[in-house]
């Protein structure tokens, strides 16, 4: 299983052609969207290449490739655009009897976590800023932003592979990993 994991894409035309590229360069199987997909939301200024309607229409050329939740940005309208599911709190996906679950981080994140066991991994976004740590024998990750960072990081996602955790930058570089 080979994933690249984004988050907070603010309708930023420019950030997500970047990031799909390195999907397909890459031959990823899925893309795991974080939520805030679409709509820049009223603290954050206006991404590169804000277009909400053409990237909503770039992230359908791929709806059999992502698995997405809501984030606190999404709305029913861009349900109404997105023409793959969005409006999930969390979902749940399984890796070696492990549970990884996929939330936004509005709601659940780090500081309020959903029902983890030993081992289980919660990969969420919100806050911008890239993250990994292990807390009570539980595993919090945090790809960041692709194209709103915060606290001076940069552009970047998440990348699930043979057993770690990566995050990079828009270039590749790897800022952080982890064994799962």
């Amino acid at each position: 299983m080979k994933l690249l994991v984004i988050s907070d894409i603010h309708g930023s035309l420019f950030y997500l052609r970047k990031v799909i590229e390195i999907f397909e360069k890459n031959s990823y199987d899925k893309i795991l969207i974080l939520g805030d997909e679409l709509y820049h939301g009223p603290r954050n200024p206006l991404p590169k290449e804000y277009n909400p309607k053409e990237a909503a229409e770039l992230l359908n050329k791929y709806r059999n490739k992502i698995i997405a939740v809501r984030g606190n940005c999404d709305s029913e309208v861009d349900q109404m655009v997105l023409n793959f599911p969005i409006r999930a709190d969390y979902n749940i996906i399984f890796w070696e009897n492990k549970k990884i679950f996929m939330t936004h981080g509005h709601i659940y994140n780090i500081d309020a976590p959903l029902p983890m066991e030993d081992g289980d991994i919660m990969i969420y976004g919100h806050f911008h800023i890239p993250m990994i740590e292990k807390k009570d024998g539980k595993i919090f990750l945090n790809p960041g932003s692709i194209s709103l960072p915060k606290e001076n990081s940069l552009n970047s996602f998440g990348v699930f592979e043979d057993g770690k955790f990566y995050i990079k930058d828009m270039e590749e570089n790897i800022l952080m990993e982890t064994k799962l």
